[in-house]
């Protein structure tokens, strides 16, 4: 089976915490021929297990790259990439698969209100401006 993953299995296999649905997250995963991994899965992935499972930055990271070594697993790497490169330099991941992807579909420069992102992206040697 090829399959979309939502958020909410793979944060089952990951965390457990109900061990009839882990059991079941883990034997569709391990099953499936190919596990198609969207951008805002991954990104509500991280929001969840840092903020409601109180993950430190580096085992969300740890989390992240554990899916993508695995031979099933179809994300954009590139954008994946970008939103650790956030993520372990303190920041969210959201905002570098954001700022990765704005760039991608066309954008020069990415904007925002929030201060820590723009001044992350900057020292990346991304365009990112403080608004």
């Amino acid at each position: 089976m090829r399959i979309a993953v939502d958020t909410n299995v793979l944060i089952r296999a990951v965390v457990r915490d109900d061990p009839v649905q882990a059991k079941v997250a883990a034997k569709i995963l391990t099953k499936a021929e190919l596990i198609a991994v969207a951008l805002p899965c991954l990104c509500e992935f991280a929001w969840v297990l840092r903020r409601v499972y109180g993950f430190t930055a580096a085992d969300v990271a740890s989390a992240i790259r554990a899916l993508l070594a695995a031979a099933n697993v179809e994300v954009n790497r590139p954008a994946v990439e970008a939103g650790l490169s956030v993520l372990e330099a303190g920041g969210d991941f959201a905002d570098g698969v954001i700022a990765y992807e704005g760039c991608w579909l066309g954008g020069e420069t990415f904007v925002s209100f929030d201060k820590k992102a723009v001044s992350l992206l900057t020292a990346a040697g991304q365009s990112a401006r403080l608004l």
